[in-house]
């Protein structure tokens, strides 16, 4: 029997918590807009691209089990908001130094790491905080959605960024942005929320921590296939193409940026907010580690032919078809992770599901950023999906329904 269509919004708090963090994703996307447009100007260097995907991934490879053990300890809500107060300061950092012109490498570097820190403050945290306001059988529901308010704030940050870049210029843009998380922040303070599941001992410990959540996944197939597949995923390709997106933009003609530069960053949310409204409106794709897998494989596809054309309009529509396969795999991977998860460690659990989904994206940002540097960054993503389409492939034959 198909699910009810948009389930879980029909919860008022998640419709709250939906539009709060669709609210903070665009924020986040419309500081890479901009910073990442004055980096490429200023210093025209895909290194500085590629670390500029390194530092925002290693934070979630260093400290993601750390963040998701105190999830399972303190309430999310205040760690979320701790992460929206350093992303706030990211912004106002960049203004200022945007103001006054005296922007120089280590400054980017210093505050792309900073933006990193504060992400892995708020995944783990927000993805229990959603399992302790919706009921089991609105998770998948949930967990779709919230993957379609991301990909929501990243299709409204390029537009609106794009607007706010042409009509305040980078400086004040930035720093309006700033203001943005301010909402979400202040219906944090008081959000409903009950805490499900067993409660967990105050202290964080390391290497206890690890070692329980390793097991929890070494003996679910379900969970550690899911881990490995999103896992390959962010290692070799990532979101690291979003990152030179201005040169992309470039050698397909359009080396402004404007509307053609934003265009490129926003067909790809289009595709994946189109997938999650349209896979909610139907309850479509119910979670099955085999599809999970097929859909990572047709997504190879659709960046590895995105990194060789040279047609705009073409890499328009790769980019729109990939943005719907990403969500579709991801949210269904993410799902089937929290569903299987035992309720003791289901924080450090998604810890770990973020450290590989998201930490891993770090590598991505060698393969593609720093190997682009060597080779071009069209053979090096598309060298780079190749390997991840071998890797899905043999798991999508050996993986049972």
């Amino acid at each position: 029997m198909a699910q009810p269509s948009f389930l879980a919004l029909r919860q008022p708090v998640f419709r709250a918590y939906f539009f709060g963090a669709a609210s903070a994703m665009m924020a986040d996307s419309i500081e890479h807009v901009i910073s990442y447009w004055i980096m490429f100007q200023k210093f025209q260097s895909p290194a500085l691209a590629g670390f500029a995907v390194i530092s925002h991934w290693v934070p979630f490879i260093l400290f993601s089990l750390w963040s998701g053990a105190l999830a399972d300890r303190y309430d999310p809500r205040r760690i979320i908001q701790i992460g929206m107060a350093v992303f706030m300061a990211v912004s106002v950092g960049w203004g200022v130094l945007f103001l006054t012109d005296a922007l120089e490498m280590w400054h980017a570097v210093v505050l792309l790491v900073l933006h990193g820190l504060a992400g892995v403050l708020w995944n783990p945290a927000a993805q229990l905080f959603i399992h302790d306001i919706v009921e089991d059988k609105e998770l998948h529901s949930a967990i779709r959605l919230t993957a379609t308010a991301r990909w929501l704030g990243l299709l409204m940050g390029p537009a609106v960024g794009g607007v706010i870049l042409l009509a305040l210029g980078p400086a004040w843009g930035i720093l309006f942005n700033a203001a943005i998380y301010l909402p979400f922040i202040f219906w944090l303070w008081k959000a409903p929320y009950k805490r499900k599941g067993i409660p967990a001992e105050r202290k964080v410990r390391a290497v206890a921590d690890v070692v329980a959540t390793w097991r929890a996944v070494a003996g679910n197939p379900v969970i550690a296939s899911m881990t490995i597949l999103v896992g390959g995923a962010s290692l070799l390709v990532g979101n690291a193409y979003q990152a030179q997106m201005p040169e992309f933009a470039h050698d397909l003609g359009h080396p402004d940026g404007g509307i053609t530069y934003s265009a490129l960053l926003a067909a790809d949310a289009a595709g994946a907010l189109v997938a999650g409204f349209a896979l909610e409106s139907r309850g479509l794709l119910p979670p099955n580690p085999r599809t999970a897998f097929l859909l990572a494989i047709l997504w190879c596809i659709a960046i590895g032919a995105f990194a060789m054309v040279t047609s705009y309009p073409l890499a328009l529509a790769l980019l729109f078809v990939a943005g719907f396969l990403e969500l579709s795999f991801f949210a269904m991977a993410q799902t089937l992770v929290q569903v299987n998860a035992p309720a003791e460690v289901r924080g450090r659990v998604i810890g770990l599901f973020a450290m590989a989904a998201l930490g891993a994206r770090a590598f991505s940002g060698v393969t593609v950023g720093l190997g682009g540097s060597a080779i071009g960054i069209h053979l090096s993503l598309a060298l780079s999906c190749a390997l991840l389409l071998i890797l899905a492939t043999a798991y999508f034959f050996r993986t049972r329904t």
